[in-house]
């Protein structure tokens, strides 16, 4: 099984799809969908993700830029290094076979993070006791359904304890899935003001200045890998020590040391990228709507909008160009310093890494230019005999890029000057791509500010 799933895969690279016989109709019949290298994903939900099927007819003038459509959608569930396909056809009717060699699913990841929010703020203190450790226990692709159960157990600066079910399929129509977590967070340290657009940290040399605790659940419809919308419950309880307090009276808007709340949430995403690692073509389109209300009165009920889009584009050659925008909203009568979370955490304006802007809105605009320097589809490692490891592909990128922002802040800009202001940063940067779903990126970034540095990153960057 393992040779002939590997022979399948070597000859799809030279062009995944390979005509036995040319189709001479106008028009071709699927006459059956089979799959090679499936050792643990089952066929049946191989087949749910796929916008073709068996009896459909299709234009022949399509049928191979559909066959190559439906082999995106497949590698896009990050359950394979590779996917490709063979096809023949007899008299109009085709039959395809998908090839594919299946990842390692159970992960047993050592964690050792560093408790800033980025390697650059971790690297300006240098102070090795904000480290956490542990393990992250993953299984993907649990029972071959693409389900994923994830358990955290880390120590360290920060203590978390967490564990996450996700099953992407509850219905007989395989429309809906769902997922369930829990988890417990601690911390010796808490942000508990902004000065200078640079956080400040008290540090609890015994006991910890802040826990939370947090139940969530959410219900996807998913009408494929690419296109999915979902509600999602949450609930969270988090206090603080009375110190927190004193140094801050408003971290929560109404002065209490603790507060539980429910958080309601719609959202909407269409993925139509080629790759959901590091994409070059096709666009990403994102809408979250959010109400979040306070059980205890100890905060003012908090609607939150943020949307996201971005557009990639292939331009000639090895030259690829994205861009795109994010903005998000937070409407409340009452403002806590604790929500008042804008640019600098999951999104911000590359060159600003060391600081953090505070907001109830923001605008965020992204562009950049990708030249690919150099691609190869696997290093084998003769040493590894495991086909899930021993192939490491490696692409390398060059990357030219601007990034522009704006927070709006009437609450807590006092003090903190890159609020109300525009923020640009442009750079310079070299991307590495590798197998399971790694990205490296080092970059150069000069700011508005005129303050440069090199900064480095393990994601894509919008």
């Amino acid at each position: 099984m393992i040779i002939r799933t590997f022979l399948l895969l070597c000859f799809s690279l030279f062009g995944h799809a390979l005509a036995a016989q040319s189709c001479l109709t106008d028009s071709v019949v699927i006459d059956s969908i089979g799959f090679e290298g499936n050792e643990v994903s089952k066929s049946r939900m191989l087949l749910f993700e796929l916008n073709i099927a068996t009896g459909d007819t299709l234009p022949t003038a399509e049928l191979e830029a559909k066959l190559e459509e439906n082999r995106r959608r497949l590698f896009n569930l990050r359950l394979f290094h590779e996917v490709g396909y063979t096809y023949t056809c007899l008299e109009g009717r085709v039959s395809v076979t998908y090839t594919m060699q299946e990842r390692w699913y159970l992960y047993p990841i050592p964690i050792f993070d560093l408790a800033d929010r980025n390697f650059n703020a971790w690297l300006e203190r240098r102070d090795w006791g904000r480290v956490d450790y542990g393990i992250n226990l993953i299984r993907r692709n649990f029972r071959g359904r693409n389900e994923e159960v994830r358990v955290r157990l880390q120590q360290g600066f920060n203590k978390r304890l967490e564990f996450i079910y996700r099953v992407p399929y509850v219905s007989r129509a395989h429309k809906l899935g769902m997922d369930f977590g829990v988890a417990d967070y601690r911390s010796r340290a808490i942000d508990y003001r902004t000065l200078n657009n640079r956080q400040r940290f008290f540090v609890q040399e015994s006991g910890v200045p802040i826990q939370r605790t947090l139940l969530t659940t959410g219900l996807t419809h998913r009408q494929s890998v690419q296109r999915q919308e979902g509600i999602r419950l949450t609930y969270v309880k988090e206090q603080v020590a009375d110190t927190v307090l004193a140094l801050n009276p408003v971290y929560y808007s109404d002065g209490g040391h603790d507060r539980q709340y429910l958080r309601v949430e719609l959202s909407k995403v269409v993925n139509l990228r080629n790759s959901f690692i590091y994409p070059l073509t096709g666009s990403y389109f994102e809408a979250i709507a959010a109400q979040t209300f306070f059980l205890n009165g100890n905060g003012t009920p908090i609607t939150t909008l943020r949307a996201k889009y971005v557009d990639y584009r292939h331009l000639s050659g090895k030259y690829y160009y994205f861009v795109g925008g994010e903005a998000q909203t937070r409407l409340s009568r009452r403002y806590a310093y604790a929500d008042n979370v804008a640019l600098g955490f999951r999104s911000l304006v590359r060159g600003y890494e060391l600081q953090v802007v505070g907001g109830q809105h923001f605008g965020l605009f992204k562009q950049g230019l990708t030249r690919e320097l150099f691609q190869h589809e696997g290093l084998h490692l003769k040493f590894i005999r495991s086909p899930k490891f021993n192939k490491v592909p490696l692409t390398l990128y060059a990357n030219v890029f601007s990034d522009a922002g704006y927070v709006a802040d009437d609450v807590f800009d006092k003090g903190n000057p890159l609020a109300n202001r525009l923020l640009a940063g442009a750079g310079a940067g070299l991307h590495l791509v590798t197998f399971y779903d790694f990205v490296f990126r080092a970059e150069y970034t000069l700011n508005r500010e005129g303050n440069g540095g090199l900064y480095f990153s393990g994601r894509f960057p919008f």
